[in-house]
């Protein structure tokens, strides 16, 4: 499993979490066998998504991350629990591109810039909140930044990276760091923290050097005493179920479901998000039916 930890400066005047989601973004590159560019956008966003969900303050809580700019991955989705916990997947895991002339995957490309970054937060009660804003350039990172700047107005880096291996694509590295600067924060706080993000390292080289996600965020903080808020630790999530599936096809109408079956007298709903395929019967659906059709009587 991978590790996550928030800390706070002792000032109260800058929130930061860092993640080392390497075994996060391998799970979801063996599930959805992703191209190398795709592996890193889908393990971007499954980094991005993972955090900001750990910053969310009830129990069941999710937050949704969706970006679709025109580019030849189409969307991208991820969704995470309050415990950094994620699932995701991308609508053409298959796309490759030529890397960037410094030999760096073309995440901007594959996503494209033309159209939004969608963020939704439901804690299970009442309407869940969604923001959107226009993607700035599809790196995902910068995009996330432009949100909390945007929409939420909270001053915000994020610096997310996923290293695929030139010779193997099964080798990955990855992780996140989100730093958010918070109301009470001086002048002199914000020029420190300038002063430090100008020299950051990638997270991926960072975490290449050996340093821990506590190394990263004091390197981040130079000059800050850092308290731990939270740790989690976290991994590729799927909460689908057969039982999900039967929720899903009762929402059709009786006369539908009776046709769903192919040849072999069986219906397959595959999981968008882990690949795992759930059967129904001809019997099951011709039950899901009857038990339809006498519910729409009993109304009448």
């Amino acid at each position: 499993m991978d590790r996550m930890i928030r800390c706070i400066t002792s000032n109260g005047a800058i929130m930061a979490a860092a993640v080392d989601s390497t075994y996060l973004v391998a799970t979801a590159h063996q599930v959805h066998n992703t191209s190398p560019v795709a592996t890193a956008a889908l393990g971007r966003l499954l980094t991005g998504a993972s955090i900001m969900g750990s910053m969310l303050k009830k129990e069941n809580a999710t937050l949704t991350l969706k970006i679709n700019g025109g580019g030849p991955l189409g969307s991208v989705v991820a969704i995470a629990d309050s415990h950094g916990n994620c699932r995701g997947y991308v609508e053409h895991p298959e796309v490759d591109l030529p890397l960037k002339p410094n030999g760096k995957l073309d995440v901007g490309r594959a996503v494209g810039n033309d159209g939004l970054l969608g963020v939704l937060r439901d804690f299970g009660e009442g309407q869940p909140y969604m923001g959107q804003v226009e993607i700035i350039s599809g790196e995902i990172a910068e995009d996330i930044t432009h949100y909390y700047a945007t929409s939420e107005q909270i001053p915000t880096v994020c610096a997310l990276g996923v290293l695929v291996g030139k010779e193997d694509k099964n080798q990955i590295l990855a992780g996140g760091l989100l730093i958010q600067v918070l109301p009470g924060a001086s002048e002199a706080d914000i020029d420190q923290l300038e002063k430090n993000i100008s020299t950051l390292e990638p997270v991926t080289t960072m975490l290449a050097k050996g340093m821990t996600i506590e190394e990263m965020c004091k390197t981040a903080l130079q000059g800050f005493e850092l308290e731990i808020l939270d740790e989690y630790q976290m991994c590729y999530v799927c909460t689908c179920s057969k039982e999900r599936v039967r929720n899903a096809l009762i929402t059709l109408r009786p006369e539908e479901l009776r046709t769903l079956a192919d040849e072999t007298g069986k219906m397959e709903a595959k999981c968008q998000y882990c690949n795992r395929a759930y059967q129904f019967t001809v019997e099951e659906l011709e039950a899901l039916a009857d038990s339809l059709e006498k519910k729409r009587a009993e109304k009448n």
